[in-house]
């Protein structure tokens, strides 16, 4: 990196660009184009300059390139970095130091930058990076067993081993691990020529079978090494019996093999009592194995596995167990709040060791600082455990830095915390009193400021923290005139038309108050309360029938029948709007019904007027000259005009249509002569099934027999009896009907079949069976930026790890085809949270996807069933030649084919296009006032159309 003194412009353009001329090389150049302007500024870890870093979003612009980041100095000069393209490792390490300059908490550069730093050698720079993860994030056992590898082999020839020891130290605290114990007894083991160096092996060794020894798996690994120390250092023979006692009476996978050991190695035999302990040991071995065997079957993160496996130990009742099979359940799974959230209840509640639960408190919310629940257990442990007030406080503030997702979770640790100074107040000293009236007035100014700017809501609509401070003030200060500016507060933020809320005031004011207070308090509930005023008004009412004169109960009357009046008068209006609006409705259903019936009306006759023209064009002399040209056109019409036929449709040759329709006529018929046979309870409505769908009936029929009984299947035909690509099918029982709606989207011939209930839409125009949400699924994900290829089950495989998955659906086309998103539903918020910050931006087959919580937009008023459209859809489009419009457009249509379109604005169901069209094909009226034209009649006006045109030109 060459540091450069520069001089700079900002360019004024769209995208902001910085023009730096260089003193140093007399060299100008652009400073990464593209760039948005700069957002916020930082220190650089290792030059300590303030550097002016652009937003984060755009960071991959940088990578590999020559760019320049503005960075002054304290005195103000203007310092100018430059990264030149390096190859290979160097690009990437200095990629990720400049990714970790942005953001610290960036866990995944971390390991890269461990990975590529330890590749190049660069040991200094290596043991402090790892320094520098270790205090942000809880280490893996194999980064640490890394770590201590490295740090071993620095200090061989160094004679202070005590380094090592304070970095094993703070190694097993992140988790409970049998080989990090190992290697801590095996590197003191080099160290037993100092003095006191046997003791200290032994007590290394004490500690770690005391925190893994009861390891199923790799428990037995410690105590070997154990007793091959004794037996190197040639102990008493009692010593290495006691071991071989101990380890014998603890179940242990392998077990058999350490007893036939003891049995080889013992000259005296094995005693009865060892004997015994070693067969209570080996049946609850038996007891754990099928646990164990399930977890060595299972994929990680195996939490449905280890769950079960905890269930079991707890109703055993021994703690050590219980404790050991937490610690490996929480090393495979280290990012589960409720796993950490049942431990730590766990130990609050039975073990009630300070050590123990403190350290396991704070492991907790290091692995996961987002969920509140655990920095509010936190806060009551230590103060269960006699925490000193520092320590406590200092564990509030790194709580209000962890970055909750909710607004309301920092109004409960806030209220953890106010309970706690409330605990520690002695109200007859002024110190602590004052320090809890600073806490609430910090609280109330952290929600207004803080809480509301991020989440646009304070998250204590009902100012639950102002109403705890009233309540201090008024039972413990006697200090009932700042309880009630509190109120008055309280009241002013929205809360005054709630009789919930008064009637807590009046209640306050009964206790602590006077009889004055109170019948203020309730006089004004009367004149503000909107959702139960008749129960204040009663409360009202029974406060002076006990308290008050005559004076104040006739004025009490008085106020509480003129506001019941005024409420009465107020819901008449709005039950009378209600009713006018549900009138409007219904009007407007029975309009959209009849224009509905007239439309359709008008398409039959629309059909049988030009089935009559055409018997009619038929029997005209230039019947065979234009009979073949007249079909062309009309099957041209049908292709522009008409519906889009579904991929994969042929239509048919004219020699087989007449067959066909001869064949699909009767059945349809037979159908439409029974409608008391239809039962829309016992049908379904199938659709989007292929054109070219050959025997439709005995297709269907294959398909939905398994549901139950078919009573009939009508697939739809047109009228030239080709199969429209939908149907209906008709079981003997209603109770069929959830079995058929299970085939939804199965395929069929390449396309999926869609299946939903049979609904008249006369009767409910609104029907709809997929409802479209609009509000925030704080539960749910949405992924983007899928493989076409991903399956439904290779995405939820990706995403068990991170909570209990409830529904997986992928996004696809009307085909069939995969659009490349998806929705997965967790179990709650906390996983799907979870979810988000682990699958953000990670790789899958080669597709970098996008994981956010589900949010989907507002839906337009355009996209409402029922709504208008823009006027520019409404006229029909025109179309030109592929030189575009022509200077002179000479139309070559008769006049009387010329179509007149009806003004847009009266146009109520469909396109001005299709009433246009309607209206070209219309019949002639009851009066006659137009008379159908045959084919010779439009050969005849062509020509003399034709006739005209040449005689211009020429």
């Amino acid at each position: 990196m060459v540091n450069c003194h520069v001089s700079t412009v900002k360019n004024k353009s769209v995208n902001c660009k910085w023009i730096c001329t260089c003193r140093c090389h007399s060299k100008r150049f652009y400073a990464t184009s593209h760039i948005r302007p700069f957002r916020h500024t930082h220190i650089h870890p290792e030059t300590n300059m303030h550097i002016h870093t652009p937003m984060t979003q755009h960071r991959e612009q940088f990578r590999g390139s020559v760019f320049c980041s503005r960075i002054l100095r304290p005195t103000g000069t203007v310092v100018c970095p430059l990264r030149f393209k390096w190859e290979g490792e160097a690009r990437e390490l200095a990629i990720c130091s400049y990714t970790l300059s942005i953001n610290a908490f960036d866990y995944n550069c971390h390991v890269d930058l461990i990975k590529l730093l330890k590749q190049e050698g660069e040991l200094l720079r290596l043991r402090k990076a790892r320094q520098k993860m270790s205090e942000l994030f809880p280490l893996t056992e194999e980064i640490w067993l890394d770590w201590l590898k490295d740090e071993i082999r620095l200090t061989e020839e160094e004679p202070n081993r005590e380094k090592v020891y304070e970095l094993f130290e703070r190694a097993k605290k992140d988790y409970i691990c049998p080989d990090i114990w190992l290697e801590y007894a095996q590197y003191s083991i080099g160290g037993m020529g100092s003095p006191g160096g046997i003791d200290k092996v032994r007590s290394i060794f004490e500690r770690a079978v005391t925190a893994v020894g009861l390891h199923m798996t790799k428990g037995q690994t410690v105590w070997e090494a154990y007793r091959e120390f004794e037996n190197a250092i040639l102990s008493t023979l009692e010593r290495i019996h006691t071991l071989f006692r101990r380890q014998l009476a603890i179940p242990l996978m392998d077990m058999e093999a350490t007893y036939a050991e003891y049995e080889e190695w013992s000259e005296q035999g094995v005693s009865e009592m060892v004997k015994h302990q070693y067969k209570k040991a080996l049946q609850q071995m038996e007891k754990c194995k099928p646990f164990e065997e399930s977890l060595l079957a299972a994929e990680p993160p195996k939490l449905a596995e280890y769950q079960t496996y905890i269930d079991f130990e707890l109703k055993e009742g021994d703690p050590a167990r219980v404790q050991i099979t937490f610690e490996r359940t929480l090393g495979e799974n280290c990012l589960v709040p409720d796993m950490w959230a049942k431990y730590t209840t766990y130990l609050d509640r039975q073990l009630k060791i300070k050590d123990m639960v403190l350290s396991t408190h704070e492991r907790a919310v290091r692995n996961c600082p987002w969920t509140m629940g655990l920095w509010k257990s936190y806060v009551l442990a230590l103060e269960r455990h006699g925490a000193d007030h520092q320590t406590v406080s200092d564990v509030f503030e790194k709580a209000l830095n962890a970055g909750f997702i909710q607004a309301t979770d920092y109004v409960e640790i806030w209220q953890a915390y106010l309970d706690y100074l409330r605990r520690r107040v002695d109200f007859k000293s002024s110190k602590e009193l004052e320090e809890l009236r600073g806490a609430f007035s910090r609280s109330l100014d952290y929600m207004k400021q803080d809480v509301e700017e991020r989440f646009g809501e304070s998250g204590d609509p009902s100012c639950i923290i102002m109403q705890i401070w009233a309540r201090i003030e008024a039972l413990h200060c006697k200090n009932m005139q700042k309880a009630r500016e509190l109120w008055d507060i309280i009241m002013t933020k929205g809360n005054a038309k709630y009789a919930n809320m008064w009637l807590e005031y009046y209640n306050l004011e009964r206790s602590y108050g006077d009889p004055v207070h109170c019948r203020k308090a309730l006089h004004r509930a009367v004149q503000c309360t909107s959702d139960y005023p008749e129960h204040v008004c009663e409360v009202l009412l029974t406060f002076e029938r006990v308290e008050g004169s005559l004076e104040d109960w006739d004025l009490a009357v008085q106020k509480t029948e003129t506001r019941l009046n005024r409420v009465n008068e107020q819901r008449a209006k709005v039950a009378v709007k209600e009713a006018n609006m549900a009138r409007q409705e219904d009007d407007r259903a029975d309009h959209r019904r009849k224009a509905k019936s007239d439309k359709k009306s008008q398409k039959k006759v629309q059909k049988g007027t030009r089935a009559g023209e055409k018997r009619r064009a038929e029997q005209d002399d230039y019947h065979n000259e234009w009979n073949e040209d007249s079909e062309e056109y009309m099957e041209t019409e049908t292709g522009l005009f008409g519906r889009n036929a579904p991929p994969g449709y042929k239509p048919a040759p004219p020699g087989t249509k007449k067959a066909q329709q001869g064949v699909a006529d009767p059945a349809q018929r037979q159908n439409d002569d029974k409608p008391e046979l239809r039962n829309d309870k016992s049908s379904v409505f199938i659709s989007n099934l292929a054109y070219t769908l050959e025997e439709p009936d005995a297709k269907l029929r294959t398909l939905f027999e398994t549901c139950g009984p078919i009573k009939q299947i009508r697939p739809v035909f047109s009228n030239k009896g080709n199969f429209k690509g939908y149907g209906y099918v008709q079981f003997e029982s209603p109770v069929c009907v959830p079995e058929a709606l299970k085939l939804d989207r199965r395929e069929v011939e390449g396309r999926p079949m869609f299946v939903s209930p049979c609904v008249d839409k006369n009767k409910n125009p609104d029907f709809k069976v997929f409802k479209y949400e609009t509000a925030m699924e704080k539960q749910k994900i949405f992924i983007s930026g899928l493989p076409f290829s991903c399956t439904k089950e290779q995405l939820e495989e990706l995403c068990k790890s991170h909570g209990t998955i409830k529904e997986v659906r992928l996004v696809t086309y009307r085909s069939g085809k995969p659009k490349g998103l998806a929705y997965v539903e967790f179990a709650d918020e906390a996983q799907a949270s979870q979810a988000v910050l682990k699958m953000d931006g990670i790789d899958v087959e080669g597709n970098k996807i996008s994981v956010a919580i589900s949010n989907p937009p507002r839906r337009n008023m355009m996209d409402r069933p029922g709504s208008s459209r823009f006027t520019s859809d409404l006229m029909p489009r025109q179309t030109y030649g592929s030189r575009g419009r022509g200077r002179t457009q000479l139309s070559l249509l008769p006049r009387s084919l010329h179509r007149h379109s009806a003004p847009a604005g009266k146009v109520e169901n469909g396109t001005a296009a299709e009433q246009a069209a309607a209206t070209a094909s219309a019949p002639a009226n009851a009066a006659g006032e137009t008379k159908p034209l045959s084919n010779s009649d439009f050969a005849r006006m062509l020509l003399r159309n034709l006739e005209y045109l040449l005689c211009n030109l020429f």
